[in-house]
């Protein structure tokens, strides 16, 4: 894909990833329009950025490639509303998670490209990364090949993006939104902040202090996995001292053992069977009552407080500190 080859990219919503996009995509030489509520928040964004604008509606209308680029509950009515009667056969519709398309909740025309460009990063890093000359590694798939270039535009997309200079992996729109929500939440936020929430109340109900308990099971938890982020085990095992290794070679399968792997393949059968999609679409539709009281539990807790408070010494967590 080159600038001649796509005439205008629109991409819809101005959020973290799509204000990363649009600017990435515009330095990369593309024909950008934002495509964004007039008076809200993101108009007023990109306008600030220098970026045309238009509404989600009038920006397909221009471009022959429409990023959707809002979030996965907003993309039902967004698409049915304003892209789906203002696109042409050839075109391309782009999604940056596979969630809408994998569970159904958007089925688009035949004769359009249905392609996916997933940056594995936050929108803030994809951009800081391209403004550095490099990039964030990206994964990328095609659902529906119209044109027969899917594949080269959702590459072209990715290189635009800075995606490819991070490493560009190519996967299907089913790989992506299962592993995605699999990591989230059994890994990465439910099974994280769950131990470490799990860890602080053992030492807290032993004894010891809220704030060393705070420091050892939610402070460092960030130097480790920088450590694993950079390098993998080798590298931790490096920087940790022996009998830290000893106790995670030993301890560990202690903690996540046959048992917690059996929740963990629950929560990968929900993913894949569609209940975790259904159970969040209809909690949406409720009005989120669950979620909300859910998020009350969870920013209460008192780990919450002995951080808030033992944090606001760290100079260097201040805005603007080197």
């Amino acid at each position: 894909m080159s600038t001649q080859n796509e005439a205008k990219i629109a991409i819809i919503g101005y959020g973290s990833q799509g204000r990363a996009h649009a600017l990435n995509l515009r330095d990369s030489g593309f024909d950008v329009v934002v495509g964004v509520r007039e008076g809200g928040t993101g108009h007023k964004r990109a306008t600030e950025d220098g970026l045309k604008t238009a509404s989600p509606a009038d920006a397909t209308k221009q471009a022959s490639l429409i990023a959707i680029l809002t979030p996965d509950l907003s993309h039902e009515e967004i698409f049915k509303d304003s892209i789906a009667p203002n696109l042409s056969a050839g075109d391309a519709v782009l999604f940056a998670h596979g969630f809408t398309i994998h569970y159904g909740r958007v089925v688009a025309p035949k004769e359009v490209d249905i392609i996916l460009v997933a940056p594995k990063g936050p929108g803030d890093l994809v951009r800081r990364e391209y403004e550095r000359g490099r990039g964030v590694p990206c994964l990328f798939a095609v659902h529906n090949d119209a044109t027969g270039r899917g594949a080269d535009r959702a590459r072209a997309y990715a290189k635009g993006i800075g995606g490819v200079e991070g490493g560009a992996i190519q996967t299907s729109f089913a790989e992506e939104t299962e592993t995605d929500l699999f990591g989230e939440q059994a890994v990465l936020c439910g099974g994280a902040t769950e131990l470490v929430i799990a860890g602080f109340e053992t030492l807290v109900e032993a004894g010891y202090q809220p704030e060393v308990a705070y420091f050892e099971c939610m402070h460092e938890l960030k130097l480790i996995v920088d450590l694993l982020y950079e390098g993998g085990l080798a590298k931790m095992h490096e920087f940790i001292s022996e009998t830290a290794i000893y106790g995670d070679l030993t301890s560990g399968p202690r903690i996540i053992n046959d048992e917690t792997r059996a929740r963990m393949r629950e929560v990968l059968t929900d993913i894949q069977n569609g209940n975790f999609a259904r159970e969040w679409i209809l909690e949406n539709q409720a009005g989120k009552p669950r979620y909300k009281a859910l998020m009350e539990k969870d920013l209460n807790h008192p780990i919450e407080k002995v951080g808030a408070r033992l944090r606001n010494d760290m100079a260097w967590l201040k805005p603007g500190a080197n």
